[in-house]
This record gives C-alpha cells, sequence and structure tokens, in this order.
C-alpha cells in the first residue's frame, strides 16, 4: 500500500523496507486479522520506557528493540497460543529520529525469531525513548494462569536468575558476555508453550518479575498453595539462588500439569531443560519454598508500584 507524503511516512516507509516480508500490510489505518477456524483470539500489551525498564549506555537501541517486543511475545508463550502478528508504537526523541532504524532492526528480529510479522503501529515524538507492544495470537484452547489445582506438579523451562546477574555486574561496569547475552536476547517460549499444552499442561506464566512473585499470581489466580523446592530451582550459569528465586525478565515458563512431564524428551526438542521444582497443594494463594525439608523465606521478586 502506498503511503502519503511527510517526514513520518518516510520514516515508516524506511521501517517497510527495512522488515520486508516481516512486516504485512502496514499503511491502513486499522489491521484485519483472520484467527483460525475454531481458535480463540489471545492478545497482550507491554510497555519498555527508557530509564524505566532499559537504560541506553547498557543496551543497544537493536537490543531495545528485541526485548521491548519478545517481552510481549512471552505473554503469548505463556498462554499457549501461536502469535499472529504485532503492532508497535515506538517513541522517538525528536532529536534521533535517524536512530529509529536501529531500534527497528530489533523488532524485525524479535518478530523474525517468533515466525510472526509487524501489523502496523505507530511513531510518535518524545522526549525519550519507549516501545509498546500489543500481540496478537490465538490458540484452541488457550492456558490460563487460574487451572492449577492440588496435586498438580510443577516445572520450569530453562535456567533462571542470569538477568538479575547480569543487571548487578552492569551496575558494577564487569557483565560476563554470557550473562549479557541472557539480558539482551532473551528467548519467548512460545513453540516449547504450544508443546508442552499438546502434553497436558493446565496453568502457565512466563517469569517476567521472578519465580516467586510468578508462582504467587498462579496461586491466586487457582486459589491454591504452591510449594517449590528451592534446592530444585535451575540456576543460570554465574548467578545466584537468591537470583533464580527473585530475578526477573528470564521469561522461562512456569507451567503446572496433572500428571508427570517427559523432562528427557524437552530436553531433546528444544535443547534447553525442564525441571519438576514442585508440586501444588490444599490451601489458597500461598506460596513456600523449603530448603532440606525446612520452609525458608525467598526474596519477593519485582513489583512496578513498589519502588
Amino acid at each position: 500500500m502506498n503511503l502519503g507524503a511527510g517526514r513520518e511516512f518516510d520514516l515508516i516507509r524506511g521501517l517497510r523496507e527495512r522488515w520486508g516480508p516481516l512486516a504485512a500490510d502496514i499503511g491502513d489505518d486499522a489491521a484485519v486479522l483472520r484467527v483460525p477456524r475454531g481458535e480463540q483470539m489471545v492478545l497482550s500489551t507491554d510497555t519498555a520506557l527508557e530509564r524505566i525498564h532499559f537504560r541506553r549506555d547498557w543496551l543497544s537501541l537493536r537490543e531495545i528493540g528485541y526485548r521491548a517486543v519478545t517481552a510481549a511475545l512471552s505473554d503469548l508463550a505463556a498462554m499457549a497460543a501461536a502469535p499472529i502478528g504485532a503492532l508497535v508504537a515506538m517513541q522517538v526523541p525528536s532529536d534521533s529520529a535517524t536512530e529509529l532504524f536501529e531500534l527497528g532492526d530489533g523488532v524485525g528480529d524479535a518478530v523474525r525469531a517468533a515466525g510472526t510479522v509487524v501489523l502496523g503501529g505507530n511513531l510518535s515524538r518524545a522526549n525519550s525513548w519507549g516501545v509498546t507492544t500489543t500481540v496478537i495470537g490465538s490458540a484452541f484452547a488457550p492456558v490460563s494462569r487460574a487451572g492449577a489445582r492440588p496435586g498438580d506438579f510443577l516445572y520450569v523451562t530453562g535456567a533462571l536468575g542470569g538477568v538479575r546477574a547480569a543487571i548487578r555486574q552492569l551496575e558494577s561496569k564487569g557483565v560476563s558476555p554470557e550473562l549479557r547475552a541472557r539480558y539482551a536476547r532473551p528467548v519467548a517460549r512460545i513453540v516449547e508453550a504450544r508443546w508442552l499444552a499438546a502434553r497436558g499442561i493446565v496453568a502457565a506464566i512466563d517469569i517476567s518479575d521472578g519465580l516467586h512473585q510468578d508462582a504467587t499470581h498462579i496461586a491466586a489466580a487457582s486459589d491454591v498453595t504452591i510449594e517449590i523446592d528451592a534446592e530444585r530451582v535451575p540456576v543460570a550459569g554465574g548467578a545466584t539462588a537468591d537470583d533464580a528465586l527473585a530475578g526477573g525478565e528470564d521469561y522461562e515458563l512456569l507451567v503446572a500439569s496433572r500428571t508427570p512431564l517427559p523432562e528427557s524428551d524437552f530436553a531433546r526438542e528444544f535443547a534447553t531443560s525442564l525441571t519438576a521444582i514442585g508440586r501444588v497443594v490444599e490451601g489458597g494463594c500461598a506460596v513456600h519454598f523449603t530448603r532440606d525439608g525446612k520452609r525458608v523465606a525467598a526474596p519477593p521478586g519485582y513489583d512496578h508500584f513498589s519502588r
């Protein structure tokens, strides 16, 4: 679709040229979607703002664009939904318009990794950088936080705490390449989530605010108590046990299943681990951690309005 004249549309044209087939019919007032017959639409929105969610001295604009869109796509993974596309609204400082294309390249990296497209969005002049992403997906039976029941098994994908450890090292100006990669290039576990859904998971959440905090969300939504063996929680290399319990933005999945899941099959399929870390028990809205069979306190995780 042809676009009109003007600097804003020149920038949109530039983004569209860079995205190529990763951009779907950009140019109209709204996107028109088709959802597979019999499936439900799944939507989520996530915002990343400079000096709140990211720092320019820690990440390139390409990495910022990638992380912002991946964080939103991870919400689709938490529902075991297949992505249809993303709407991306970008805030651009008035003196940095030419840098927009680097941010756009990161957006393209994220949708390419997820096997989806950019459906449209918005450009806005602002005092600082920001990205708001709305993702659209579909699933025949979306997995919610509310499906856990007493007796269920709890699992986590991958290893946790790497991002928290990376931020600690970035603050001290000495981050390792491995931890920086975990921070700059997270993975939305979309394919993994749909594989797990086909094998019977009944509740799920992506770990964006920390294992403790996000486990509490499942406990509250399902009105159950969650017991986690802290010694079984997989810790990313270079991170601590506390990092793994409280660190956010790992974007791994915490899932519940009525029956044991095939951990070795998962590892062969995705080259990452699936680890049983606990059980769901009777009781309402509580999360307990144990070590050596004794209950221990756990760091609380991240709350956007607690500081």
